[in-house]
């Protein structure tokens, strides 16, 4: 299966749909399926058709991770530089989707864990199925964690949750996950497609412009002090009000109707 065949991308009415596609395997990582995450995540990022993104994994799970068993059988050892550089590479899908000026929904069932539960972190909103199991899992495999997992993990919850959870590892059910503040809404699992879609779109058919700059508000103050934040927050909100979707905004608010998006 090629990494076009891992990772599908379906793009509709602004919404392009990423989604995993190696369900005999609950859509663990190996390398053709990163590539293809990377290359699809980029092409979200770029493309000024696609204004949101559900990112989902096919077959009833989201992502378990990294393929542990393939890690297991082993294949000619890579130098660590290269290995190094093959990781770093992947995690750049992370990245991308936490920085790029569109927002991202995950769709979470079945499971999330390793870099799995890492890349749904990046994105800005997490719907969980009532029945999805979430950890952190690599503690409990040897590793120590990436795919920006503990940094986002950390800016979303506070260095101790995260220590809590990455060094322990719990299995979390997705209600205890959503009074974490882990995820955004759990639906019931017959609900969990339609649910996340519904977000998703209403994201796509929003103000875009200004959906961009909020998150880029948002990543801004996760790094820059409190004047570079309130500079970027002036430039930000002075360019949203000369936007198209705006002006109809506040022209639907005087005419008590409904506003009608286009992106611009």
């Amino acid at each position: 299966m090629s990494a076009n065949e891992m990772v599908l991308q379906h793009l509709d009415s602004g919404l392009l749909t990423i989604t995993m596609n190696r369900p005999e395997r609950r859509n663990a990582l190996n390398p053709d399926m990163v590539t293809g995450l990377v290359a699809a995540a980029r092409r979200a990022a770029e493309d000024h058709e696609v204004r949101a993104v559900l990112f989902k994994g096919a077959g009833g799970t989201f992502c378990v991770g990294g393929d542990v068993k393939s890690m297991a059988e082993g294949r000619a050892p890579l130098p660590f530089e290269a290995k190094l550089a093959n990781l770093r590479r992947g995690m750049e899908v992370s990245r991308i989707l936490h920085q790029m000026p569109k927002p991202v929904v995950a769709q979470l069932d079945g499971a999330a864990a390793g870099a799995g539960l890492s890349m749904a972190l990046s994105c800005d909103l997490r719907v969980a199925s009532a029945s999805c199991k979430i950890t952190t899992a690599f503690a409990k495999v040897g590793f120590s964690g990436d795919y920006g997992g503990t940094y986002f993990l950390t800016q979303l919850l506070g260095s101790a949750k995260a220590r809590e959870l990455y060094l322990l590892s719990p299995v979390l059910s997705a209600n205890e996950a959503l009074a974490l503040g882990m995820v955004t809404k759990v639906v019931a699992d017959s609900e969990i497609d339609a649910a996340a879609r519904e977000l998703a779109l209403s994201l796509a058919q929003g103000p875009s412009v200004a959906l961009g700059y909020i998150k880029r508000n948002i990543n801004n103050a996760e790094t820059m002090s409190l004047e570079a934040c309130f500079d970027g927050e002036a430039i930000h909100h002075t360019r949203a009000g000369e936007t198209a979707d705006h002006k109809e905004a506040a022209k639907a608010f005087v005419e008590k109707r409904k506003a009608s998006f286009r992106g611009e």
